[in-house]
């Protein structure tokens, strides 16, 4: 069981990481993509107040399924586990947060542009205003 449910995790996890970087570009997606990049923005913030910065509960919930299964010494990323995992590489964890943050900040910015920027015309010059 819990080797379903760590490739679950590692799927999903995979999954959301990529519709968090790339769900703004889709019309169809971004109203779900501006809802959940703004979870995840919580998640990180609210919770990471208790937790700390960065907190994700898919996080916390893979590790005691990874230690479960006799794993030690996880990194506190997730996206260093993952790229890690799947370039066999050893990844430095303060350019991997770096990496997130960056991420994060570039596709919040690009969703709320496409979904309400857009819209309003922002940074628009009316040839009128001339």
């Amino acid at each position: 069981m819990y080797h379903f449910l760590h490739y679950f995790f590692l799927l999903f996890h995979l999954l959301l990481i990529l519709f968090n970087l790339t769900g703004w570009i889709w019309k169809r997606t971004r109203r779900a993509h501006l809802f959940v990049i703004c979870l995840t923005l919580a998640s990180w913030t609210v919770l990471g107040f208790f937790y700390g910065f960065g907190y994700c509960p898919l996080t916390d919930w893979h590790w005691d399924v990874l230690e479960k299964m006799g794993k030690t010494n996880l990194p506190n990323s997730y996206l260093k586990y993952l790229l890690d995992l799947l370039t066999g590489l050893y990844w430095n964890a303060k350019l991997v947060d770096g990496m997130a943050v960056a991420g994060l900040a570039f596709a919040l910015i690009a969703s709320l542009w496409v979904n309400f920027g857009r819209k309003a015309k922002i940074f628009h010059r009316n040839s009128n205003d001339v």
